[in-house]
């Protein structure tokens, strides 16, 4: 009886293994398709800056409550989300920090179509 019982649990372990691995495997994949799908969809420049500073550029424009790209827009609502949470008027300094990274990903993204613009106007003159 011992025997059988061992035998069930062992049997039992590599089922449960083998599905482990597998729905892991599954996970993997999802996990590499959509990594790849963001990077699709970005700019080769855009998504490294994204991965360098933390934050996506949708995510940054969510933050700052932007739509567009606007230095004039951007620069408001970074002065007023980082007066409001200030942590010596009882804000948050972790999202003082939000902010920050914020406004530094739509800088960058300003700043690399500002590089991009400037090279297709070489070449609009060649």
């Amino acid at each position: 009886q011992a025997k059988y019982l061992a035998q069930i649990i062992l049997v039992g372990a590599q089922v449960v293994g083998r599905a482990f691995m597998r729905a892991l495997r599954q996970e993997f994949a999802a996990s590499q398709a959509a990594a790849n799908a963001r990077g699709r969809t970005e700019r080769p420049q855009s998504a490294a800056a994204s991965r360098i500073i933390g934050i996506s550029l949708q995510e940054a424009q969510q933050i700052l409550n932007v739509s567009s790209l606007n230095p004039e827009e951007i620069q408001k609502n970074y002065d007023h989300l980082f007066k409001v949470n200030d942590k010596s008027v009882g804000g948050s300094f972790y999202l003082q920090s939000k902010v920050v990274r914020a406004k530094e990903r739509l800088d960058e993204e300003l700043r690399i179509q500002a590089k991009g613009d400037k090279e297709k106007g070489r070449k609009a003159e060649t």
